[in-house]
């Protein structure tokens, strides 16, 4: 019998649940934000990923 410490996680996390709190929040007209805004804990992640990505590629051209 193996004893693995693996533990996993599963949720939607803080972000999903951001993502909810604002989504209700927009369509009970409680917030009159724009849908990029409330859309943001989605959108905003990605594009730090991609930003991320993006120094490390040039970073890596500029050093040939």
């Amino acid at each position: 019998m193996s004893n693995s410490n693996k533990s996993t996680t599963t949720g939607i996390g803080f972000p999903g649940v951001l993502l909810i709190v604002f989504i209700v929040l927009k369509l009970t007209k409680v917030i009159e934000w724009s849908w990029w805004w409330v859309l943001a804990p989605f959108w905003i992640p990605f594009g730090l990923v991609i930003l991320f990505l993006t120094i490390i590629a040039i970073a890596k051209g500029l050093s040939k």
